[in-house]
């Protein structure tokens, strides 16, 4: 009888990939983005391990949001206080602050739990096509 392989935390080597957004809807890249951070694109991938990789996402102000999402779909967030409720359509989101509604995409498709808040610290959202984790040799994801 052969055995399943367990990765080990200490043995899981992570490398950093790249995801342009330029041009792709919203939705996908944060799917794509999610998959790698979670490491489920690997053959040794282990649920109860974080075996994710770095994502670097550029051109976030590119993506795009398909049908009416740009005026329908809404950003809320709460200042605890009362009647604190705040509201931003995604048409406003994505003019001034891309990088969080991308990051927010991501939250979203990763677990709720430790490895969930451990991998999105993995991810870095930039405006622009320029990073400056160059010193990591990134490559680009081709998925």
């Amino acid at each position: 009888m052969s055995k399943s392989y367990m990765a080990k935390p200490e043995t899981v080597e992570r490398k950093w990939y790249i995801i342009d957004a330029a041009n792709k809807p919203l939705g996908r890249t944060a799917a794509l983005a999610a998959t790698i951070l979670n490491g489920k694109h690997r053959p040794e991938y282990t649920p109860h391990v974080d075996c994710g990789e770095f994502v670097i996402i550029i051109n976030a102000e590119k993506a795009v949001l398909t049908g009416k999402k740009l005026d329908q779909k809404h950003y809320y967030h709460h200042s605890g206080y009362v009647g604190g409720l705040k509201d931003v359509k995604y048409r406003k989101l994505m003019e001034t602050k891309p990088e969080l509604a991308m990051s927010l995409a991501v939250k979203g498709m990763l677990p709720k739990n430790s490895i969930g808040v451990k991998s999105l610290t993995r991810l870095k959202v930039y405006r622009g096509a320029e990073h400056n984790n160059a010193a990591q040799k990134p490559v680009a994801y081709e998925g």
